[in-house]
């Protein structure tokens, strides 16, 4: 079974940072382009930032480009999202995903919220 535990979130004012992590297990990691979403209060899913299999190739939405870095460890099947100079609209329930999955995400996801 496919499973994947997001975690790292919390409350940080802006200009603050976070690492969010995200523990695969149920299939070959290694194997998969991941990725990060997200949804704010009211509002419908957003792509983030994805990942190649091999950690290669990251790319962002406009609205993190140079505030936000995703990586993997492939050893450790944990893909992770740095987040720094975080704004309001960052506020969010982030998740991560296969980088082809379609659907929303049936995790937890993990809280992020920006706010002074």
């Amino acid at each position: 079974e496919v499973q994947l535990v997001e975690s790292g979130g919390g409350l940080v004012q802006p200009g603050g940072s976070l690492r969010l992590s995200c523990a695969a297990s149920g299939f070959t990691f290694s194997m998969y382009g991941m990725k990060w979403v997200r949804q704010a209060p009211g509002k419908g899913l957003e792509w983030v930032s994805r990942i190649n299999s091999d950690g290669g190739m990251p790319s962002y939405a406009a609205s993190v480009k140079g505030r936000f870095t995703i990586s993997r460890d492939n050893a450790k099947n944990t893909l992770y999202l740095q987040m720094s100079g975080l704004k309001p609209e960052d506020t969010a329930v982030y998740y991560c995903a296969k980088r082809t999955d379609t659907k929303k995400p049936s995790s937890q996801g993990t809280q992020v919220t920006v706010s002074s």
